[in-house]
């Protein structure tokens, strides 16, 4: 050991060593909420308030959404603090919501000394036991002596790889403990080289015979930075590219080989193509039953060529024909190095006239919901960021705004998380110090609209459209298609006053009734600095099309009422 380690050397408390490396690792930001057995690291956040903001929200779900948000923003690991018992597990959804759709999370949780584990003590829980199937790996610190390099470990885990959320529980007893902390290198994102072999020269002989080719994104693209590989991919070939929802942004909107997005409320054309395609490359992108519908059906004319980095996801749901297991952007630029392209001339000739033969359909309402978000996008930068709740307001934004960038739309995909959209709008307006958008429904926004005093206080600038019809409305969809309306538990009838809980908030609150007031509002909303709350009045009827029926295949799309 040199001297000049020897004078890095210092001794700590556990919840100073705990403060000190996540600052060594590069956090700025750890959004929480304290209590009795994690108060010793909050007090060491105290104490290191000049290097590393901490962020109170009005509830640990709230904050774990915040720190996935911040996650999804930047692509650095979120951090989020908890307290043990009720507090840890108020994790459990922000960390199941990540756990699904590969987000980089690192979540310390406080827990009773170790002398008190297994008795029952008050605010005791197994966190480790409860988020073992949502997490990519948890720890629990039994010495101090330990604490430092499982925390760097945790860091290490949650961005190599297929990215994910990591738990490292703490007891109190090791946070007040003292032991020597020695400083190391921020730890890297560990990517492995692309091995070539005989499975990736298949898959580059498939795609070289291709005639009728489709790029397939998914959010595994954007994790893995390789958005402008696949559009140099996809203009290479000459082929059209359809997008996961986590996948939008991977390639501009108005890029002219955009096709749309895949899946239940996908684009119309883009479930044609599906059958008229003879391979489909998905890249980053897991074939979830909201994409495949009947995996035994789906694009059975085509081959298919899967590109993802984890083994486990190779022919899970839709067998391949070919498989490139490995980072995203390795596969594809080995692709661009040894594909040639042979696609007809006349494919994506075919694929654009079916992109123009489906266009979205507004609806006659008196405020349409697809005019409001278009008017969102009219005054909004290309970087400007989009969150969403989950439900029809999700997919009318999926389906509608005109994402160009990566990392612009933040939403919950595998798990559907109503609740989400507040705490991720507010770990994105902080990681990027800009205006944020969020799309909610008035089901989502009543989970989640105690976090307002979050935007407030921190002075953000998030801007809520909160599109209000009384009703759950994704869930009342399929009771009018399937259920033979019979509305159970969907007509929710709060009396909110949008405007006046704004209010109440610290927030300003406007409302909008009328498709000739969507551009004054939207612009004053725009431009009312803070937090804003938009009450969108929308009908109780309101449909998200197109629509394939859960357990089909695309070939049974419904694009209107009554087919």
């Amino acid at each position: 050991m040199t001297q000049t380690d020897s004078k890095k050397k210092k001794t700590l408390r556990g919840a100073e060593i705990i403060v000190e490396t996540l600052i060594e690792q590069g956090v700025e930001v750890v959004f929480g909420y304290p209590g009795g057995y994690i108060i010793d690291t909050f007090d060491a956040l105290y104490l290191y308030r000049d290097k590393i903001k901490q962020v109170l929200t009005s509830h640990e779900q709230g904050a774990c959404h915040a720190a996935d948000g911040y996650a999804r923003a930047t692509g650095k690991a979120g951090v989020v603090m908890s307290t043990s018992g009720p507090g840890a597990t108020n994790l459990v959804t922000g960390i199941a919501t990540a756990h699904m759709d590969s987000i980089p999370l690192v979540a310390i949780t406080g827990n009773v000394p170790l002398s008190a584990l297994g008795k029952d003590s008050f605010q005791e829980v197994d966190i480790t036991g409860i988020t073992l199937p949502i997490t990519k790996h948890n720890f629990m610190v039994k010495d101090i002596n330990e604490l430092a390099d499982t925390i760097r470990e945790a860091f290490k885990i949650a961005v190599s790889g297929r990215p994910g959320p990591v738990l490292v529980d703490v007891p109190k007893n090791i946070q007040q403990q003292t032991a020597t902390f020695t400083p190391k290198p921020r730890v890297q994102k560990s990517v492995g080289t692309l091995k070539i072999g005989e499975r990736t020269e298949k898959a580059a002989h498939i795609l070289s015979q291709a005639k009728r080719p489709l790029l397939f994104s998914g959010g595994g693209v954007i994790s893995s930075g390789a958005e402008q590989k696949v559009v140099a991919l996809a203009e290479k070939l000459n082929a059209p590219v359809a997008c996961s929802m986590l996948g939008l942004g991977s390639i501009p909107a108005d890029h002219p080989l955009f096709l749309g997005m895949i899946g239940m409320h996908g684009s119309a054309a883009v479930a044609k193509v599906l059958g008229k395609a003879d391979v489909i490359v998905a890249i980053g992108a897991r074939f979830s039953d909201r994409v495949a519908g009947d995996p035994n059906k789906f694009a059975k004319n085509a081959k298919i060529i899967h590109i993802d980095i984890d083994a486990a996801e190779i022919d899970k749901a839709v067998g391949s024909h070919a498989y490139i297991l490995g980072d995203a952007g390795q596969a594809v630029d080995y692709l661009l190095s040894t594909v040639i392209p042979h696609a007809d001339e006349n494919w994506i000739t075919e694929c654009r006239a079916l992109k123009e033969h489906y266009p979205p359909i507004d609806s006659k309402g008196a405020l349409c919901p697809r005019k409001v978000i278009r008017t969102v996008a009219k005054f909004s930068p290309p970087e400007r960021i989009i969150v969403t709740d989950v439900g029809q307001h999700q997919m009318w934004t999926a389906q509608t705004y005109p994402f160009r960038k990566p990392r612009t739309l933040l939403t919950s995909g595998g798990l559907g998380t109503m609740g989400f959209g507040l705490g991720a709008a507010i770990g994105a307006a902080i990681a990027t110090e800009q205006p944020v958008i969020l799309m909610t429904g008035d089901g989502s926004f009543h989970m989640n609209m105690n976090e307002i005093p979050t935007c407030v206080k921190n002075g953000l600038n998030v801007k809520i459209f909160v599109f209000d019809n009384s009703v759950l409305g994704m869930v009342r969809q399929w009771q009018t298609l399937f259920y033979n309306k019979r509305y159970s538990s969907t007509t929710l009838g709060h009396p909110t006053d949008y405007v006046l809980l704004a209010q109440a908030f610290g927030a300003t609150g406007m409302i909008l009734e009328r498709n000739e007031d969507a551009e004054s509002t939207v612009k004053r909303a725009l431009e009312t600095p803070g937090t804003v709350v938009v009450d969108c009045r929308i009908d109780v009827d309101e449909f998200v099309l197109p629509m394939i029926p859960p357990g089909k295949s695309a070939d049974d799309i419904i694009t209107q009422l009554g087919e």
